[in-house]
């Protein structure tokens, strides 16, 4: 493929314009086709651990980001009492792994990232489908309300719920139920100070991290029957975690109704056979969603979006690079996720009895888990001029 050559990004979240960044920057001319109206996402904190951040240093972007987002500083896990399980340094993880974990509004990485493309390159409202993944031989296309796009690559980052995963892979399973919802929230908290933390109780989970300016995004996860919802998402909250230590209780008398954000979490526990198909290229929760238990989702779409414009003309090598490894920390996810919701009383006490023995023989021990994660690295410094 020459350099004058044209991608086409369905899907204009963080995978997917990270993505077109990459390639507009190698050359490509590229347009990426975004569904909603807008490219505001929905109001969420986004955690970017040194993999990523590495990632986005390859489009130039990494410092800034360093210095938009809030450095987590020390933390760890509480029982919903408050008693702390283990204690985590931000100096250690940033010694382990070379750099830094940070926190910051996906909106503002949205922003950061749009703003490297052309103008016109990102067209909202514009739903998109595969009409043809093409071969070798001839140009894929992708069909629109105002007509058909032939493009040398396509990158598919349209979500958990992919159309053009089922075009590709029409036999594929799909997502299934992690067993789990998940209620979200950012607000401004002024005043009130309290160290990052994640709080595992009996089938239920929640996690408070300070921003910048004040602001505060707090998450909760607790098991439910698929598709069950509140009339009152805040009061339901409160409900079952009103009682739970400081910030907790200040979080939620913060909250507004319309601040909480909830959704089912599903994941893809059957991996692909592959992450391409002619000159279709699948990237994020499209091809591989993962529980948010490991905080990777997002991370690992920022890594596909930089290998695959590395691997631009050869993607049964992005495949090779990306497959395994997003297979195996799905996987990871998955188990991360049954233990933080775990149930059962025994199993519970267990679990926090393990973990705080596991605190005193050393926090790296416990940072050991994402010694295959957070140390990765780009296949390039940079990309080409």
């Amino acid at each position: 493929m020459a350099q004058s050559t044209r991608a086409v990004v369905i899907g204009g979240g963080i995978g997917g314009l990270t993505a077109a960044v990459a390639l507009h920057q190698r050359g490509w001319q590229v347009t990426v086709l975004e569904r909603a109206r807008s490219l505001e996402p929905v109001g969420a904190g986004i955690s970017l651990a040194p993999n990523s951040l590495r990632a986005l240093d390859v489009i130039g972007l990494g410092d800034e980001i360093r210095g938009l987002a809030a450095w987590h500083g020390d933390g760890g896990l509480r029982t919903p009492g408050g008693r702390w399980l283990s204690r985590t340094s931000a100096d250690a993880a940033a010694r382990r792994f070379g750099g830094p974990l940070v926190l910051l509004h996906r909106a503002t990485l949205v922003d950061r990232l749009a703003v490297r493309l052309p103008p016109g390159a990102v067209r909202t409202a514009a739903a998109a489908t595969l009409a043809d993944p093409g071969d070798a031989d001839r140009p894929a296309r992708v069909s629109t309300a105002d007509g058909e796009l032939e493009a040398d690559l396509v990158v598919a980052a349209d979500g958990i719920r992919s159309a053009v995963r089922r075009t590709l892979f029409p036999e594929h399973p799909g997502p299934v139920y992690s067993g789990f919802t998940t209620w979200r929230v950012v607000l401004t908290l002024p005043g009130v100070e309290f160290a990052s933390h994640e709080t595992w109780g009996r089938g239920r989970l929640w996690g408070s991290h300070p921003l910048k300016g004040g602001r505060v995004y707090a998450y909760a996860a607790a098991t439910a029957p698929a598709g069950e919802r509140a009339q009152d998402e805040r009061a339901e909250l409160l409900r079952r975690y009103g009682d739970w230590h400081h910030p907790i209780p200040e979080i939620l008398a913060a909250a507004r109704p319309e601040d909480v954000l909830r959704h089912d979490v599903h994941h893809l526990a059957e991996p692909l056979p592959a992450f391409h198909h002619g000159r279709v290229a699948l990237l994020g929760d499209a091809a591989h969603a993962m529980p948010p238990s490991l905080g990777q989702g997002g991370n690992q779409a920022v890594e596909d979006a930089i290998v695959l414009a590395h691997h631009c003309t050869d993607l049964p090598a992005y495949t090779a690079a990306r497959l395994p490894r997003t297979t195996a920390i799905t996987r990871q996810a998955v188990r991360a996720a049954r233990l933080s919701t775990a149930a059962n009383p025994v199993a519970v006490a267990v679990r926090d009895t393990a973990i705080a023995a596991l605190s005193v023989a050393g926090p790296a021990l416990f940072l050991r888990g994402f010694d295959a994660i957070a140390d990765w690295r780009p296949p390039v410094a940079g990309p080409p001029a």
